[in-house]
């Protein structure tokens, strides 16, 4: 049964979904057998960059999964204080083509599920609890519905199972992110001031620019994005959507989501429902889409009490 908290936002309007092509792989090939896909394309899985905040309880660590153009870094304070709260081990991962990991032309939610399947092996972890947020809850997700048996819970941050395509301005992000252009040999104060005015047309908020901002690095005396923007550029069909599945993820799910952020509309909770049959939906009131940077105690009080549920 699904259980609805919060506010829902109603009469939103969602766009067609985008037509498959040479940039847009057919996305029923991309989900595994169990779902009743006719084929499944081949991905090699790669090496993830994580970091890991110890705990002494012996139970399923949580492992955190960011969103498109983020990182790791991106929850080490919330993997810090639910360390505090909760005694787990947590775990925050890079995916690839973003933060430390990896690079490749690949990019789809079967490939970074394959990524994260490869760690828990790595880590000889049986069990976890995947926290995804926006792209990495739509990986999260993915993972699963795949392989149900080694997700205890699932917290899915400010996604749905659907194409975002509608409500996210990632695509004018990335675009701005491509064109800056940067000289080499000036100190990185000024390298990141250049490039947050040549961002500010697209990308107003400031807190977002900073976000992005936390992407450019020096590489070889010369400022670059450590994002894979030609990968992410060619497969944003791929991360704007999502796979198809047929058979649902039988364990507790959380929808945590913004009160402020269209991301998980009332249009939503029939997919929900379908493939995650014991879903909460909760929204935080007064958070946008960076559910866990705007609400930040609100968020680990929701991840803390979704913990202790039978």
């Amino acid at each position: 049964m699904l259980r609805r908290l919060g506010r829902p936002r109603l009469g939103f309007v969602r766009a067609p979904q985008l037509p498959a092509g040479p940039w847009a792989p057919d996305r029923a090939a991309a989900a595994s057998p169990r779902a009743g896909a006719p084929g499944r394309t081949s991905v090699t899985p790669l090496p993830l960059s994580y970091m890991v905040f110890d705990g002494p309880a012996p139970q399923p660590p949580l492992v955190f999964l960011h969103g498109l153009l983020g990182s790791k870094g991106n929850f080490r304070a919330i993997a810090r204080a639910l360390v505090q709260r909760s005694g787990r081990k947590v775990l925050t991962v890079d995916a690839r083509n973003h933060g430390e990991s990896p690079h490749s032309p690949t990019m789809s939610y079967e490939a970074m599920s394959l990524d994260v399947q490869r760690l828990l092996r790595q880590l000889r972890l049986p069990k976890c609890i995947l926290v995804g947020h926006s792209m990495g809850g739509k990986t999260a997700m993915t993972l699963a519905l795949q392989q149900p048996d080694l997700v205890e819970r699932l917290v899915s941050v400010d996604i749905s199972p659907t194409e975002s395509v509608a409500v996210t301005d990632f695509l004018a992000y990335i675009s701005a992110m491509r064109k800056v252009s940067i000289p080499s040999g000036i100190p990185r104060s000024t390298a990141r001031r250049l490039a947050e005015d040549q961002l500010r047309p697209a990308v107003q908020v400031s807190a977002v620019r900073q976000f992005l901002l936390t992407n450019l690095v020096e590489a070889e005396g010369r400022y670059v994005w450590r994002v894979n923007l030609e990968a992410i550029s060619h497969h944003m069909a791929n991360i704007m959507g999502f796979p198809v599945f047929h058979a649902p993820y039988p364990g507790p799910t959380l929808f945590l989501a913004g009160s402020d952020s269209p991301y998980v509309s009332s249009e939503d909770y029939p997919e929900i429902e379908r493939l995650f049959p014991e879903a909460e939906i909760q929204y935080i009131p007064g958070a946008g889409h960076w559910v866990h940077a705007d609400k930040s105690q609100e968020f680990i009080t929701a991840i803390c009490n979704f913990l202790l549920l039978p």
